[in-house]
Formats: structure tokens, sequence, C-alpha cells
């Protein structure tokens, strides 16, 4: 037995970690446990990634099948970390079609989770781009799931939270790129209404992702920074980084928080020095192209080791609601003057704009994305009971790999797809025997 949590280190549950080395050994272990998920490298924020009883980690599932350069088209296992898939694929001209926040993630995961990156409102989420999967059923079997054959349950999986079975392995398609660079445009928002409005001027742009000051009030609130970017070409680097390495290595990590900081350490005062030192730089390379190198354009913060330890013993929540287009202004507005109002938000919360997704519990609808984080204390549940209220009333929902405490009211109003989610479960004899913390506490 183990005590697991997840990224934000809230909440923590003893469960069983069982560890497979290779797709074989799964099948019989799925047969022969109950209250049993799968676990990828632990970056689900909340508890999805916990078992009610057993945990199956997949990190040894952790191989690439085949891949053709010609098409693109790359078949790997599901404990596959995006890190070392970057690190083969793109020095060969190839990125992943999604990419989340963070490289530390694995394949199966970014499916089970349907992970949506900076182009969700161009490009959907990643599970658009699975063209096939294997699943380990709980009854021992193994189904090939695809467009054509058992497209069901491909699209239950897809967002499903592991909730469906064991993903074993995938095939996707890679985008072809001319060079590791992004040619990345910085514009100012004075305001929300100016971020919001700057955002949807943006959709031509492959990538666009807003950094929101969440401590910003008044006439201010909602300043941003919005960066719009495109995989530079060859033409791009030659003219914007003359004799620049054509496909860069990922960056290693310069600084790790070696320690748990003190609760007091996150203040309005720290923050608000730090969202203003932020914002000045980037606001000074505004209004002109720019090349920024892949890594740090599409993982902030993986150049920072355990940066989770930032918020102390106790851990964060991270706060991810989606609104719709209609109301998102009014609504994302009431959600910044009241974190503003509190003064302990996170330091880089982020704002994104999303197309519509497909599967019963995918997160994104068309609208904009609110990510905030925030340290968990006893007043912060209150708080975020009284958020929650304005996201459904608004007729959003909260992200599920980002959860670790909605209540299942919440959660039911928010997802449509969830009876029909069941049905499935049930069909394949998943209810009561895959069971995660997640699924439990919000009786899925």
């Amino acid at each position: 037995m183990m005590e697991l949590a997840g990224w934000g280190r809230y909440p923590r549950h003893p469960s069983q970690v069982i560890g497979p080395s290779t797709p074989a050994a799964i099948p019989a272990l799925m047969a022969s446990c109950s209250g049993l998920v799968a676990r990828g490298n632990g970056r689900a924020y909340g508890d999805a990634a916990i078992g009610e009883r057993a945990t199956l980690t997949t990190l040894g599932l952790d191989r690439i099948r085949a891949f053709d350069p010609s098409t693109g088209r790359i078949r790997l296992e599901a404990g596959v970390l995006l890190a070392d898939l970057l690190s083969v694929v793109t020095p060969r001209g190839f990125f992943p079609p999604v990419v989340p926040g963070t490289k530390f993630v694995t394949i199966g995961g970014m499916i089970a989770s349907d992970v949506h990156g900076k182009n969700h409102h161009g490009d959907g989420g990643f599970g658009e781009h699975v063209e096939e999967l294997m699943l380990a059923l709980p009854d021992g079997s193994t189904i090939k799931c695809s467009r054509d054959e058992n497209p069901e349950l491909l699209m239950a999986t897809i967002g499903g939270m592991g909730l469906t079975g064991t993903i074993l392995e995938a095939s996707i398609r890679l985008r072809p790129v001319e060079t590791g660079w992004m040619r990345q445009k910085t514009t100012v928002a004075t305001n929300l209404e100016d971020a919001l409005r700057v955002l949807q001027e943006a959709e031509t742009a492959t990538y666009s992702v807003a950094w929101i000051d969440c401590l910003a009030r008044g006439a201010s609130l909602g300043r941003s920074l919005i960066f719009a970017a495109e995989h530079a070409t060859h033409q791009d680097l030659e003219r914007l980084r003359p004799g620049a390495e054509r496909f860069p290595s990922s960056r290693p990590g310069r600084l790790s928080v070696p320690v748990d900081l003190p609760s007091f350490t996150l203040n309005r005062l720290s923050v608000s020095a730090f969202n203003e030192m932020y914002f000045r730089i980037g606001a000074m390379k505004a209004g002109y192209p720019h090349l920024v190198h892949w890594d740090p354009y599409f993982f902030p913060l993986d150049g920072i080791g355990d940066w989770n330890r930032i918020y102390g013993r106790r851990g964060f929540l991270q706060y991810q609601c989606v609104i719709p287009t209609a109301k998102a202004q009014s609504v994302l507005g009431t959600i910044l003057e009241r974190v503003s109002h509190r003064g302990t938000a996170s330091f880089l919360a982020v704002l994104k704009q999303l197309g519509p997704s497909h599967g019963d519990l995918s997160f994104p609808l068309e609208g904009f994305t609110l990510t905030l984080d925030l340290p968990v204390g006893d007043d912060m549940f209150p708080l975020l009971d009284e958020l929650d209220r304005s996201v459904v009333e608004a007729g959003g929902r909260l992200y599920l790999a980002k959860d670790a405490r909605q209540s299942p009211e919440t959660f039911e109003a928010g997802y449509p797809g969830l009876s029909h989610f069941r049905d499935i479960r049930r069909s394949i004899g998943a209810a009561g025997r895959i069971s995660s913390r997640l699924s439990t506490r919000l009786g899925i």
C-alpha cells in the first residue's frame, strides 16, 4: 500500500500499487482486481488517477512500436512519456498534434483526459487525433477501438478518465514541422474584455493562449498577455534567428524547489510583484514576431522542478472551468473579482479559447477556459463552491483531470453525456470494478 496524491498533492489516499512491465500482463490483472484504475505519471492534479483499492501504473509500457515518417503515423504504448516522444520525433521534423501544459504526462493519460492545448479552437483535443487504441477490459479481454471498430467505446475512452479500461497502446498521426521553433506574436490586453476580443481575433493562429493577471483589479481586471504562435518555417529561422540550430533539443530545467515552501510565501505582495514583473517583460516584446524555443512556449512550468512544492505541504487546487462564449465575460469577470479580492491566487493563470468536443466526459465546449492555482486552505473550499454555482448557472463545467473537490451535483449539471457513459460502463462490466477516488466521489 502507498499513499497516493495527484500533482496538486491534495487529496491523499492509500492504494495498492501494481506495476506490470508489459501490456500482456495487464488483462489478467484487470480480471483479478476490483476497485482499480490505471495511472500514468501522476500529473492529474486531483484524485482521478488514484484507485479506490488498487492503482495500476503504466510507466512500464514505454515502447514506441512503429513509426512511418512518410505519413507521420506512430504506434506507441500507453506509458510513453510525452517528453520522450518529443525527444524522438522533433529532431525528425514532427510534432504531436496536441500537447497539454506539461510534457511529463503519458500518452494513455493524454487520451484518458482528452487533453486540450493552445490549438483546441482549430484542431480539437488530443483524442480527435487518436486513430485507434487497444483497451484492456475488466473481464481480462482486450479489444481494438477505432473510428470503424467499436467507435462508441473509443469515444467513451477518450476523456473517460480511465473508467472504461486500461489503454495499452494507441496510434496517432503527428504533425510535420520545418523547425523546432515557434514564431510568436505577443499582444497586450488591458482588461478582460480586451483579452477575450484579442483571443477571438487570433482564431486564425494555430496556437493562442493568454497569461492573465488574476490579481489585477478595477479597470485593469483581467489584464493579459496573449501569445499567438505558429511553427516557424525554415525561412522564418533564417530571417529572425540566422545560424540557430534548426531542431533544438528539449531544455532541461535549471531551477527546482527542494523543499515545501511556508504558506506565507504566497501572499498578495509576492504574487503581485511576480505578476507585475512578468507583465512588463512580456509587454516589451509586444507587437512584433519573434522566435521562441518550442519547450518554454508549450511547457513554461516544466523548467522548474517540483514546482508544486511552492504551495506548501497542504498542496493546492487547480481550478479550471470553461464558460460558453456568450456568458464568458460576465462569469469570468466575477470569478476574477472574487479571486483577486482574496489575494493569494496563482502566479501563472491561463485563459484560452476552446472549440467543441465529442466525448461523453470530454471537458471542452465552445467558449473560454480559465485555469487558476489556489493553495489549499479551509477558507478556499467555500469560495470554490461559490464559483461552481456561477459556472453551472452559465452552462459551463469543470475539468475532471484537474478536479479534487467538486460536488456530484456540479459534475452532473456540467456533463449531459454522463448517463450514456454510465450505460457503456455497465455494458462492459466496468461499473464497480474500475473505480478511482474521483469516480467514487462523483458517483460515476
